[in-house]
């Protein structure tokens, strides 16, 4: 029986495979050799090397050879094991920069042959990421992986701007999604060390303003989400100035700070009853 169960399971984990594969269009496949030591490796390099639709990749932790599909007209080889290079494993094509690989778990860190001069050292995320392939299959000009995130975090700002719960409840849901979607091995440097740090808590908080049916309880979730995503803000790039405004009577006098595209103040604590109370205190160029 525990036979008849395991033969199941491989067959649907090699029908969920084909099924990948075929989704794929243009394929072309190669065997390339990637280094690493260990599951925790292995999950990171796929991870890092599977696009959906596009790229298909499988690594061995024991041969250090993975195989990868890949739509031949929407990205190559290169670019997908520059993307496993930014991760922080060396393939015989790039090498991964110094920095991301001294990060790895003790576990992780493989041992780094010398550098020939054939390979390429990828020194950082903006200068392998020219353009960067999205799960649509366009090629598009390199922006930050939290750009929407932002955009959804200014809809809920808006949203309690005017005291609507139910939008504010709605727009909090598209930003949890938003931060569901991030792909790490996307970030840059510095934002995947925040990152890190505040996905936690920035989740929390946005599921709490989802939930909540009560405006009172959903600014203050918003208190908290808007500490993260400030710090977001700082290590992003962003082609116009962010302004960090700041309301002295919300929270019996504690006071809260929350970000917004415009110069004027537009109290999302009060909305109506206070609107224009409040001062800028920062502005993220």
């Amino acid at each position: 029986m525990k036979s008849t169960f395991k033969i199941l399971i491989v067959i649907a984990a090699l029908l969920s495979d084909l099924n990948s594969f075929a989704q794929i269009k243009n394929v072309n496949a190669a065997t390339v050799k990637i280094y690493g030591n260990c599951g925790m490796c292995k999950s990171t390099i796929e991870h890092a090397g599977n696009i959906k639709n596009i790229a298909s990749l499988e690594w061995n932790k024991d041969t250090k050879m993975a195989t990868v599909s890949f739509d031949s007209t929407k990205t190559s080889q290169s670019e997908i094991l520059k993307r496993i290079a930014l991760a922080g494993y060396d393939s015989d094509e790039f090498l991964a920069p110094d920095d991301v690989y001294g990060k790895l778990h003790e576990c992780c860190q493989y041992d780094r042959l010398s550098k020939p001069m054939t390979k390429t050292n990828v020194a950082t995320t903006d200068a392998v990421n020219e353009h960067i392939v999205h799960d649509s299959g366009e090629m598009v000009q390199n922006s930050s992986q939290l750009t929407k995130i932002f955009d959804q975090y200014f809809l809920v700002k808006d949203a309690l701007v005017k005291t609507d719960v139910i939008t504010s409840s709605a727009k909090a849901a598209e930003l949890v999604k938003a931060i569901k979607a991030v792909e790490m091995t996307k970030l840059s440097e510095d934002e995947h060390s925040v990152w890190m740090k505040v996905v936690k808590d920035l989740t929390l908080t946005a599921d709490k303003i989802t939930v909540s049916k009560d405006v009172s309880q959903q600014r203050l979730s918003f208190g908290s989400l808007s500490k993260n995503i400030y710090e977001l803000v700082k290590v992003s790039k962003r082609g116009k100035p962010i302004y960090y405004q700041h309301c002295p009577m919300f929270n019996n006098g504690k006071g809260a700070n929350w970000l917004s595209r415009e110069h004027a103040i537009k109290n999302p604590y009060y909305g109506s009853q206070m609107l224009n109370c409040g001062n800028v205190v920062e502005i993220l160029e």
